[in-house]
């Protein structure tokens, strides 16, 4: 049974209207939904292809529509200790969830919210050298703080870094071992922290105007980045962030 600590894992739509997510993103993504039993309610999880890559989940709480990024960890409770120990705070006690895995979900000392998951199972799935078209590529943490977050998930998560000089300052790649897992970067505007997700796309220019068709927004018009790809960050109907990327090569 494979265990990944550092990679993130699954990716849950959370906002008060799921089924609003759900008709953006099977029209954007050409993403599939199969309804599958969970404890109480059926879960809605979506699929690229015949590959699970998340779910929707409704939220009666306060937060505003976003993108829940989960992280494996080979231990939930003792990574939960170790960040809170860090600073960090609690919000979701480590939890069993139907014989799936186990799951916590924190927020760091600069405000982001992470889930943490160890799965019962184990990830499968294997690092793959090019994601597929609708699939998960990258995810990235924008911050006010990045010499604190990076101190932080460097410390609780064990990741050890690269950096990558760009215009508005530098971009660290987080790693285990030699496999990249994620970016993280000073944010130059004035708003909390977030964790957010890319996924693949063929055409990064043509999904941002079919998101625009389907009543989505662009934070971020497509722009090319050397040796990485052409880019974009749009907003779904609800207004949370979501990464496109056109990878290069």
């Amino acid at each position: 049974m494979a265990i990944k600590p550092g990679k993130f894992v699954w990716f849950e739509h959370v906002s008060t209207d799921p089924a609003k997510a759900r008709a953006f993103y099977t029209s954007l993504f050409g993403w599939t939904v199969q309804d599958v039993p969970m404890g109480g309610d059926p879960y809605p999880m979506l699929h690229n292809g015949g590959t699970p890559v998340g779910g929707l989940r409704g939220d009666a709480g306060k937060a505003p529509p976003h993108w829940a990024c989960w992280m494996s960890v080979a231990d939930v409770d003792a990574t939960v200790g170790k960040a809170e120990r860090a600073g960090a705070k609690m919000l979701m006690p480590p939890t069993d969830f139907s014989g799936m895995g186990r799951g916590a979900v924190l927020q760091n000392p600069q405000g982001a919210v992470i889930c943490i998951w160890r799965s019962a199972s184990g990830e499968d799935a294997p690092d793959e050298p090019r994601t597929p078209v609708g699939g998960w590529c990258w995810t990235e943490l924008m911050t006010g703080d990045d010499a604190g977050a990076l101190a932080f998930y460097e410390s609780v998560f064990g990741y050890t870094h690269d950096v990558m000089p760009m215009p508005q300052g530098s971009y660290y790649i987080l790693k285990t071992g030699d496999v990249a897992r994620a970016g993280l970067m000073r944010n130059p505007e004035p708003m909390p922290s977030y964790w957010m997700p890319y996924v693949e796309v063929a055409d990064a220019d043509a999904c941002v105007a079919k998101a625009k068709s389907l009543g989505g927004k662009v934070y971020l018009e497509p722009h090319d980045i050397d040796g990485v790809g052409r880019i974009a960050i749009l907003g779904d109907t609800q207004g949370a962030a979501i990464g496109v990327i056109r990878s290069a090569g």
